[in-house]
């Protein structure tokens, strides 16, 4: 009996430490060591904080404003319209004042929740959303349940980032026979006075309407402001109420100030379990296409994790595109690079072709500004920026050599667009939007080539996909992905009835990838064997299928996974090197560099992930977009064709027992044993 007892304790033990699919959970709160976790919905996005009732950041998708970065365009933070304090018996709670807290990411539903004790007088929950459903609302639900008699104050605080200016301050109520309306209203100008900022929120009480608490309005200063009220609680008699809070810019309404209170007014008439209904729901939708793995949970909740971090960042029906750190957010400006066509974007086209087609419209958007670019370099057609903000004009800091020759991105747009039709064979969408993208990009590389005879079109002077190589000729993955958009280019135009221009395939077929003595692909003309930043000449295997030899691929493989250093090198490109010993059929050695992908870059306490190995700016939505596409085209060798979305043969880690891939808008559930 003995050894029955301490089996099963073991056990117990062992499946209590078991990471759950769909819950990140922290009890072990260290502000030193606290790398916020991101709550959004592909419009606004809400950081937390260790600090009881605070978030870190507010950030709105689409809102730039030139200040002090590097002369270009940057994110900004909107108005911290959830923070709130709490006070209770005249005392009010910080994270030294309270114990036993925890905090909690939902993945599933799209929530966020810290629960504390305070002293033996209470226990306290809230949860927060960024409302799926309405792009620019958000919704704090608070649980107060008391052990003892106590008295509470409960305060909304809106307070303005020091960057904004000519802030002003507003209260009003909204009395009618059925509901009373309090709004605490506070709207800006950005650094330059371009733009301006509004929020707006209001409380949500969970009494009958006339017996609600008393809200009073306090102005502390310019640049903050409150509403408060107080009540009285019994011991054992929970006590619930919530804040509703919109932000919106002249960015995305021409009357902002308004629209804040008009969106703050709906969710109070909607009502608190209707908001959250409806949110459900809608986050319900997006996990239809879901990945599941069976035999590693660590490894699911962490793709779980990677998902609800794309989605989060994306948005149906609107012309925004992810920053490589989504809405975590300052990061990298706020800009668009090629991290969402090449990385993020084949993720999301997979399993939500409906958010990846707003990323293709940013660019859609944006195209005449590409002309212009082209146009300004003496170049023909379309030359998209590396680094694109609200106007698409080159928006890289004048510093960074990436602006004027990191010109691969062009393809990746053109990449992009091809992919969109291939999965969903949207002929209009083709014709309308797709073809006079890859018509334009095809024109520009047409242009961009030096004619130095057969089978020498040679791009010359630019910066390699591996940024450590500036100013190379011929670099592997800028003429690979050239060549694919001249292609598809052409091809777009034949399916569409049109005469292709002859001389984009011409081109393509003239543009020359190099190898060294050894027989292994050259990354450029002038590459000697010294470390890489990322993976280049490997993408030519996946995903421009330039490279189809297996020999090839391996010795490619082989070579340039040692040019890597251990540190300072970003997320995706062990994610590359895991797609394709996956589909060499060498589960351990893709398994080994699935877990180096991430795992090195996780932060505590919700193991969001850095850019790099050992980095501490989370979160990197261009790695997870990588990782998954190891898991889907890799482990479950997910391939893009003219015929929509096929699955090769492919092999899976020895301690995975399945992976099931379910794609909603196909009907369709991929499963690799």
């Amino acid at each position: 009996m003995r050894y029955l007892i301490i089996f099963l304790l073991t056990t117990l033990s062992a499946s209590a430490q078991t990471p759950d699919a769909w819950k990140i959970k922290a009890d072990k709160i260290d502000p030193n060591n606290y790398y916020g976790v991101t709550v959004a919905n592909g419009m606004i996005g809400v950081v937390s904080s260790p600090e009881p009732f605070k978030v870190k950041d507010v950030v709105l998708a689409g809102a730039y404003d030139l200040y002090g970065r590097g002369r270009v365009s940057n994110f900004l933070k909107s108005f911290n319209l959830l923070n709130m304090y709490l006070e209770i018996d005249g005392r009010r709670l910080d994270a030294k004042s309270v114990s036993n807290m925890t905090q909690e990411l939902d993945m599933k539903n799209a929530s966020f929740t810290t629960t504390f004790d305070y002293n033996d007088k209470a226990s306290v929950r809230y949860t927060y959303y960024s409302l799926r459903h309405l792009p620019f609302t958000v919704l704090m639900d608070v649980t107060i349940t008391p052990k003892k008699d106590i008295n509470i104050t409960g305060a909304s605080v809106m307070e303005a980032p020091d960057a904004l200016k000519e802030v002003q301050n507003y209260y009003n109520e909204i009395d009618r026979p059925h509901v009373v309306i309090s709004l605490l209203t506070s709207t800006a100008k950005s650094p330059t006075g371009k733009l301006t900022l509004c929020a707006s929120n209001t409380f949500l009480f969970s009494e009958p309407h006339g017996q609600e608490p008393r809200v009073i309005h306090e102005m502390w200063d310019n640049n903050m402001h409150l509403m408060k009220f107080g009540k009285a609680l019994k011991a054992g008699n929970t006590y619930s109420f919530s804040i509703a809070g919109s932000s919106i810019t002249s960015a995305h309404h021409n009357d902002p100030l308004n629209e804040a209170e008009r969106a703050t007014i709906f969710a109070k008439l909607e009502g608190r379990d209707r908001l959250i209904a409806f949110h459900q729901k809608a986050w319900d939708a997006l996990w239809q296409s879901d990945i599941t793995i069976d035999g590693d949970p660590q490894a699911q909740q962490d793709v779980h994790s990677m998902m609800y971090h794309l989605y989060s960042f994306t948005r149906e029906g609107t012309a925004l595109s992810p920053s490589p750190m989504g809405l975590s957010g300052l990061g990298y400006n706020g800009h668009v690079f090629w991290d969402t066509e090449l990385w993020m974007y084949p993720s999301l086209l997979v399993l939500h072709p409906e958010l990846a087609k707003s990323m293709l419209e940013y660019r859609f958007q944006r195209l005449d500004a590409a002309r212009r670019n082209a146009f300004s370099k003496g170049y023909k057609g379309a030359m998209f920026p590396w680094e694109s903000a609200e106007t698409g004009v080159e928006e890289t800091p004048v510093w960074a050599l990436s602006g004027p020759f990191e010109h691969h991105i062009t393809a990746c747009v053109g990449i992009a667009a091809w992919n969109y039709y291939c999965v969903t064979q949207d002929k209009q969408w083709l014709a309308d939007k797709g073809y006079p993208i890859l018509k334009a990009t095809a024109e520009f590389w047409a242009s961009r080539v030096e004619r130095n005879g057969p089978g020498h079109y040679d791009i010359n002077n630019v910066v390699a996909a591996d940024e450590w190589a500036e100013n190379v000729n011929n670099n592997a993955f800028t003429n690979a992905a050239a060549k694919a958009d001249l292609q598809y280019a052409t091809e777009a135009a034949k399916i569409l009835g049109l005469t292709p221009d002859a001389d984009w395939l011409y081109v393509a077929n003239n543009i020359p990838i190099l190898k060294m003595e050894n027989g292994v692909t050259a990354e450029h003309e002038s590459y000697k064997g010294e470390g890489i930043k990322q993976a280049d000449v490997n993408l030519l295997a996946y995903p421009l299928k330039e490279i189809k030899d297996t020999a090839q691929i391996r010795k490619d493989l082989e070579y340039y996974e040692t040019r890597v250093p251990n540190e300072g090198t970003p997320a995706m490109t062990q994610g590359i090197f895991t797609l394709l010993h996956a589909r060499l059929n060498e589960p351990e050695k893709a398994y080994h560099w699935f877990k180096d992908a991430y795992e090195p870059n996780l932060n505590p306490p919700f193991r969001v992930i850095a850019e790099t190995k050992g980095g501490t700016n989370p979160y990197f939505a261009t790695g997870a977009g990588g990782i998954l596409q190891a898991i889907m085209m890799g482990f479950g060798g997910l391939e893009f064709t003219t015929q929509g979305i096929i699955q090769k043969k492919s092999c899976l880690p020895k301690n995975w027992k399945m992976l099931r891939i379910s794609i909603s808008s196909q009907k369709h559930i991929f499963i690799t044993r």
